[in-house]
């Protein structure tokens, strides 16, 4: 009768201990996935050289690439994005990591104009479904391993798995092209295989919703605390401005290395997104536990900062102001993202808070593919330096203005 007590006993221990494992073990594989599924959405970005060299098109089209990686993304948030708080988080990301996979397989057999601006799009759909259901699986994960943690680690962990991704991706594409054959097709096709490894371990993690509780409830899509509608649009400015320099990076940062300082090596060509978005993640990381209105000021100072050494690099060519330019900026806008997604999760109503994430995700998107459309445009009748200046500014003093509507709100 004792042993059937202790057996009970001990069972009735390790029975939570083996639940809080698989959440905590799913945590870091879907963290894995966020971090390779955005590195793939940058692998093009010190590609675009050969792109343009070999099919004879200008930064326009370069955009217009980029951007339809924007318009799948900030579609899919807009239309599918709150669907994990009623299907549930995992049937979210598998299809996304599904798309990646086709989009990478696409990508690698038909190395065409059409092809990549089909890719590109599914892409967008691909990040789309990750970037807000990634945020708040990773948090629910999180919270089943640890219920009395700080909420702050899994949203560190978030915002530094979209940002340090999107930093990968440029470098690890840049060295394969300089060293590896056949680079419109090997960065594709590695990226589709770690794709591949990472949708199986996926698949093992546990779901975090009830979703039959869930569709009784029919959770709304867009449902923000009471009083918090001026706090989610500051956060949303901030975050569609800090995306707008890892656009404009993404989409420009190798053309002017090569343009500009007449460096041909694709791998430097993929060190100036990679200093971008590896500066943001970091910048999280040292950062991140900040107060919430020191966290917002340091990012309104550095951010300016960075753009005007950018434009400072244009004026008097030089890799490394260049490089630091893009260094400062990709902190300042790191910083203010990490503000931006700490604050919208604070806003949104728990049963939706992959809806107002998705929301909030699709104005970020926006934000980082409309201003590289429209500096492509304005630079085919003005010289880069003056059109960069004047893009600096207004994403500065937008920036200070959304800090400080923002630090209102919090009053």
């Amino acid at each position: 009768m004792e042993g059937d007590i202790d057996e009970r006993y001990l069972m009735s221990i390790a029975t939570p201990l083996r639940t809080s494992s698989r959440h905590l073990t799913g945590f870091w594989f879907v963290a894995a996935a966020f971090v390779t599924l955005m590195a793939f959405g940058t692998v093009p970005t010190p590609l675009w050289p050969i792109y343009q060299s070999r099919d004879h098109f200008g930064p326009t089209t370069v955009t217009v690439a980029f951007a339809a990686m924007v318009i799948g993304a900030a579609g899919a948030l807009r239309v599918l994005g709150h669907l994990s708080d009623r299907l549930g988080r995992r049937r979210i990301i598998v299809p996304a990591l599904l798309t990646a996979i086709l989009s990478a397989a696409i990508l690698a057999i038909w190395p065409q104009l059409p092809a990549l601006l089909i890719g590109r799009l599914l892409t967008g759909v691909a990040i789309g479904l990750m970037a807000s259901t990634a945020t708040t699986y990773l948090t629910d994960l999180y919270r089943e391993a640890r219920p009395a943690a700080s909420p702050a680690f899994p949203a560190l962990v978030a915002t530094a798995s979209n940002l340090g991704g999107l930093a990968l991706g440029p470098v690890v594409a840049g060295a394969l092209a300089q060293w590896v054959p056949l680079p419109l097709r090997t960065s594709y096709l590695l990226f589709g295989g770690l794709l591949v490894v990472l949708l199986l371990l996926v698949l093992s993690s546990p779901e975090t919703v009830d979703t039959e509780l869930a569709a009784q409830d029919r959770p709304v899509r867009f449902a923000l605390r009471t009083g918090h509608g001026g706090a989610f649009v500051a956060a949303a400015a901030l975050a569609a401005l800090a995306f707008a320099v890892m656009g404009l990076f993404s989409s420009f940062g190798a053309i002017i290395v090569r343009g500009q300082l007449g460096i041909t090596s694709y791998l430097v060509g993929g060190l100036v997104p990679f200093i971008t978005f590896a500066a943001s993640a970091i910048a999280q990381l040292a950062l991140g536990r900040l107060e919430y209105s020191k966290l917002l000021r340091t990012g309104a100072f550095v951010f300016p900062v960075g753009l005007a050494v950018t434009a400072v690099a244009l004026y008097h060519p030089s890799l490394w102001l260049l490089m630091v330019g893009a260094l400062l900026a990709g902190a300042g806008a790191g910083l203010l993202f990490k503000g931006a997604v700490t604050e919208t999760i604070r806003t949104a109503v728990p049963a939706s808070r992959a809806g107002v994430l998705s929301t909030f995700f699709v104005i970020a998107y926006f934000g980082m593919g409309l201003p590289s459309i429209a500096f492509s445009l304005v630079i085919r009748h003005v010289a880069l330096q003056p059109a960069m200046i004047g893009l600096a500014v207004l994403l500065s003093a937008g920036s200070v203005a959304a800090v400080a509507a923002s630090l209102r709100n919090q009053d």
